[in-house]
């Protein structure tokens, strides 16, 4: 996919439609990691918070509830 880096403002920028928001689960507000690479290639990175431990336990705790006999059988 090709983008043409256009003005915005006093800045310039590149405009993702809505198909590539889309594709990469973006949202408006959402942050990006930027790398910059030798030779000038970029790296957008979605920065996606990590959800609290409390919560990972619970769904891992749930999740070998509901699969207590299939772990047995691979264990």
């Amino acid at each position: 996919m090709i983008k043409m880096v256009t003005k915005v403002g006093n800045s310039q920028g590149i405009i993702f439609d809505s198909a590539l928001m889309e594709l990469a689960h973006l949202k408006v507000g959402d942050e990006l990691n930027v790398e910059v690479h030798d030779g000038g290639t970029l790296t957008l990175t979605p920065i996606r918070p990590c959800p609290p431990r409390e919560e990972v336990t619970r769904v891992i705790q749930s999740t070998m509830k509901d699969y207590a006999r299939t772990m047995k059988k691979l264990a």
